[in-house]
């Protein structure tokens, strides 16, 4: 895909990643950038077009594919996390995997959903789900959110195979932790979100259907069929 002269929203694009991918897709030369937001009002940032959307209310979603018509491009950023110091045995597991698949897996859904037909009449295009190196690993502490972009990467393969042959490419994006706020209190090396976000959008233009933007998300996959998987003993947090 083509970015200049694209249209493209990009979910939870407020700050953090989806801010960083909406100003470089400013700076490629994209046509117009949508960054969706619970708070649109509040946003201010010259160039980029602050669209109310929160993803986990199917009302809100469908109401910024009606505004945002014109979009050739999706961006599924939008995400949440939760620590869970107890791991596993935590009791407040199941109710927080419920909060954060909301955002993080329904989130994506409704989203590819609601703007896939869009993005098709307009003549196709693309859609990035922000996935995790963590797809194919969990640390007990990071569960929730580790299992929620599991369930993520499965359904960005099965919205390839649908949409590819009606012409709409799909890139699953597989990173380790980037210097967002989401993961500020954590002591763990961080990507810096811009340098992600031009990689994401080489990879576009290249035609890529699946990026690992850093070392540790190539480390991660690549043990995947060996006897030392990298999800068997993941180090712990520093």
């Amino acid at each position: 895909m083509r970015i200049p002269g694209a249209v493209a929203l990009v979910t939870g694009g407020g700050r953090g990643f989806g801010l960083a991918m909406a100003e470089e897709l400013q700076t490629h030369g994209a046509k117009k950038v949508y960054v969706g937001m619970r708070n649109a009002a509040d946003f201010e940032h010259p160039g980029l077009d602050a669209v109310e959307l929160d993803v986990t209310d199917t009302e809100s979603v469908t109401a910024a594919a009606a505004q945002c018509d014109d979009v050739t491009l999706l961006v599924n950023n939008a995400g949440t996390g939760s620590l869970h110091v107890e791991g596993t045995a935590d009791p407040d597991l199941v109710s927080s995997m419920q909060r954060v698949f909301d955002v993080n897996l329904y989130g994506t859904v409704r989203s590819s959903q609601a703007l896939a037909p869009v993005i098709l009449r307009n003549g196709g295009g693309a859609i990035v789900n922000v996935v995790s190196d963590q797809a194919w690993y969990a640390r007990p502490i990071l569960g929730a959110y580790a299992i929620s972009k599991s369930a993520v990467w499965n359904f960005t393969n099965a919205l390839r195979v649908d949409l590819r042959p009606k012409g709409v490419e799909v890139l699953s994006l597989h990173v380790g932790f980037m210097d967002t706020d989401l993961v500020r209190d954590l002591d763990v090396p961080k990507n810096d979100p811009h340098q992600v976000a031009v990689a994401t959008l080489d990879a576009l233009e290249r035609g890529d259907e699946e990026l690992l933007a850093d070392e540790q998300s190539r480390l991660v996959k690549g043990t995947l069929s060996t006897d030392e998987g990298y999800y068997l003993d993941p180090p712990a947090l520093g």
